[in-house]
């Protein structure tokens, strides 16, 4: 049973800044359980278009079937990661799009799923694939890779300054024939090898979502999918990403930075600088009424930006 209900976070921030044209081409690259696809699709008119995108198999099933599926000729979903859209559009012949939004992470449905294995709250094998028709388990991964590989994954995707503690503490139950394959034996290790954390915070916290990230390979697949979304949207598109942890906000703020101001090169310092792709918009916060009524929220940011007319090429 759900620990609280599937709310879309930043829902109507969101969707009021992403769409701003009701006969426009959207894209909603995690369409989770759809919440910010219905919104979007109750702004455009008839002539307006969605195509949303997600990994989760079970999240596309929801799209199309039973009681929560969207009968809307209007709306397509395709069962792939958002950093292919670029590709997958073309198939259906869209070269432009009017908005993209992406809501990164891991979705209510699959932290609430225990057979998902992406929550501590529940002992249950540790798989963690949000495509779970592809790819190597958490568990996989670490009946695998050396110490070392380990700690990097810990360190470097979940900010754990525990990361080698746990790793040796990984490796020394593998090497004496009880390598971890479950959620709670996870949590085991990692509660015995954190020494100390931060109030309210459970010590497995920052390995679970590194082990997430690196299975998904979520950062790889963020950088791809704003390249691609950069590169479809129209003049005055909107791109508007929400973001639940450090690691992914950068990479989006960053980008969003690089992309709204002129790069002068070197080689020609004389020559005027190309312009402009982006402009930033806003970077929005979750209201304490969002707060108080949806704890996924807590850690939310929305970055809106909007594509420059004089970069999109004709």
């Amino acid at each position: 049973m759900s620990s609280w209900p599937h709310l879309p976070v930043l829902l109507t921030e969101a969707v009021e800044a992403l769409v701003t044209l009701p006969h426009g081409t959207y894209v909603d690259g995690t369409f989770g359980r759809g919440g910010h696809a219905r919104a979007i699709l109750q702004r455009l008119d008839a002539r307006g278009r969605l195509v949303a995108f997600d990994k989760d198999p079970q999240a596309v099933a929801a799209a199309a079937q039973g009681a929560t599926a969207i009968d809307d000729p209007r709306f397509a979903i395709v069962h792939a990661s958002f950093a292919t859209m670029r590709e997958a559009l073309a198939e259906r012949g869209i070269a432009r799009v009017h908005g993209v939004l992406l809501d990164l992470g891991v979705s209510s449905p699959q932290l609430d799923d225990p057979a998902r294995g992406f929550s501590f709250r529940y002992d249950a094998p540790l798989d963690m694939r949000m495509d779970t028709t592809r790819g190597e388990t958490a568990a996989d991964f670490l009946a695998r890779a050396d110490e070392r590989d380990i700690a990097k994954v810990i360190r470097d995707y979940g900010e754990e300054r525990f990361a080698v503690p746990i790793a040796k503490a990984l490796v020394a139950r593998r090497d004496g024939g009880r390598p971890v394959r479950t959620t709670g034996e996870l949590s085991e290790v990692v509660a015995r090898a954190v020494k100390t954390r931060e109030p309210g915070q459970d010590p497995a916290t920052r390995t679970f979502q590194a082990l997430r990230i690196l299975v998904n390979a979520e950062l790889e697949e963020l950088g791809q999918g704003l390249n691609a979304a950069l590169d479809l949207l129209a003049p005055a598109a909107r791109l508007a990403v929400i973001s639940f942890h450090s690691l992914e906000d950068r990479i989006v703020k960053t980008f969003i930075a690089r992309e709204s101001r002129a790069q002068v090169d070197r080689r020609a310092p004389f020559a005027p600088p190309p312009p402009t792709r982006l402009r930033a918009l806003a970077r929005i916060r979750p209201g304490e009424r969002e707060l108080a009524a949806n704890p996924r929220a807590r850690s939310a940011i929305l970055r809106v930006a909007e594509r420059c007319a004089d970069a999109v090429p004709t």
